[in-house]
């Protein structure tokens, strides 16, 4: 009998971040090798813990979690996400104008999914986080991907953005805080970039995820209050910033124009209404997350883990012969780049399989984020301080040994 064949669409989906190298992780640990797993922003399995008071807002609430919910989410939950982005200072915003999902996964589908004809163009970031990518191509869209290189500090160059826009362009995607780079956009690019988007009447959907997770002072600016009037959904969740991540809670906030956008936020809520609801259980958790004390803090501050692990991963590059990186001003990733001059003809994913198989320590390749040729590897910043220090002692001994491959025959001679 014939086989059955996926869809044609996974043909160009990616998603390396599990793919082909985590299940050969997963076959050494098989073997009883102990595999140091740096590919995953998944605070639980490092150790960090979800606050104790949103857990006690779920036990409290158990009885009235056992039926379907609003298609939106919980309106008390709403509310609370309603007031921190008119706090925040995005206009026309209100309990309507939000939806809650099982985590912004789901959301990001379900926005392009209401937004998109086939064929239609969707402005990414490169690297982007290759959910989105995949998510254009299911729904039919287009990705066009403009450049956050490591020259321009992982920043985007609006000009080089705007020449990508074509009739078809329908949406341009920000990611900031930045997965993988840790880059935080400043205020005046954000600002250049919704006059971009007003004047192509573009919709802004801006990935923040990552938004109260910042190092050494850094400024996150919420996009929707820079946008204004402009169409624009923000995209957050309990999963980064609350250690939450298998509570699958995140949200959206649709703001700007309501006349623009009346008619997309019904076939949001038609979508919505599809899959009856997102898991009723934890979203009482989301009310306590925004309205008490936040968390994060002592975290990434001088002293607080992430913030020593951070350094642990500067000092790693500092003392490197062969890598260099652009800080991460926020969010939980490092994107290390393999200088050019040390190694030539250098492969990410070729150095991603050498570092599991000979060192136990498994990355992310660059390439997996649609960087074309990339010489990047994404590492997060969850481990122990002390653990990562270790990794790039095994990092350097991967890549001296690469280095070694590569002389050239007539240096060598000469050496």
């Amino acid at each position: 009998m014939a086989p059955i064949k996926p869809s044609a669409h996974l043909a160009e989906v990616r998603y390396e971040i599990r793919g082909a190298l985590t299940r050969r992780a997963r076959e050494l640990e098989a073997a009883g090798q102990p595999i140091i797993k740096l590919n995953i922003g998944n605070p639980a399995r490092y150790g960090f813990t979800v606050p104790d008071h949103l857990r006690e807002a779920i036990a409290a609430h158990l009885h009235e979690s056992e039926a379907y919910g609003h298609e939106q989410g919980l309106e008390e939950a709403r509310e609370a996400i309603a007031v921190q982005q008119r706090a925040r200072g995005a206009r026309h915003v209100d309990v309507e104008r939000i939806f809650i999902g099982n985590g912004v996964s789901e959301l990001i589908d379900l926005s392009l999914r209401a937004l998109l004809q086939p064929g239609d163009e969707v402005l990414l970031p490169s690297p982007d986080y290759p959910l989105w990518s995949a998510a254009t191509i299911l729904n039919g869209g287009v990705p066009r991907y403009y450049r956050c290189l490591a020259e321009n500090r992982h920043l985007p160059d609006p000009e080089e953005m705007e020449a990508l826009i074509t009739p078809r362009t329908r949406a341009l995607v920000l990611i900031n805080p930045n997965n993988p780079t840790g880059a935080v956009y400043p205020r005046a690019l954000l600002e250049h970039l919704v006059e971009i988007a007003a004047r192509h009447r573009l919709l802004l959907l801006c990935d923040e995820i990552y938004d109260e997770i910042l190092y050494d002072g850094t400024t996150f600016h919420p996009m929707a209050e820079v946008a204004g009037q402009t169409p624009c959904i923000s995209f957050g969740g309990l999963s980064k910033v609350h250690r939450a991540c298998g509570y699958r809670v995140g949200w959206l906030s649709l703001s700007g124009d309501p006349a623009r956008t009346a008619d997309y936020r019904d076939a949001l809520q038609l979508l919505a209404a599809l899959r009856l609801c997102a898991n009723v259980t934890a979203q009482w958790a989301v009310i306590p997350a925004l309205e008490d004390a936040p968390t994060i803090g002592a975290l990434t501050s001088p002293g607080g883990r992430l913030h020593d692990a951070r350094k642990a991963v500067l000092d790693g590059i500092a003392a490197s012969n062969y890598l260099d990186l652009v800080t991460p001003g926020g969010a939980l990733y490092a994107f290390p780049r393999v200088r050019s001059d040390r190694i030539a003809g250098f492969s990410d994913d070729t150095f991603a399989l050498r570092l599991l198989e000979e060192e136990s320590v498994l990355v992310v390749p660059g390439s997996s984020f649609n960087v074309p040729a990339s010489r990047h590897v994404r590492l997060t910043l969850l481990p122990q301080p002390a653990q990562l220090r270790e990794v790039f002692a095994r990092i350097e001994r991967v890549l001296e040994r690469m280095a070694a491959e590569h002389v050239p025959h007539d240096a060598a001679a000469i050496a």
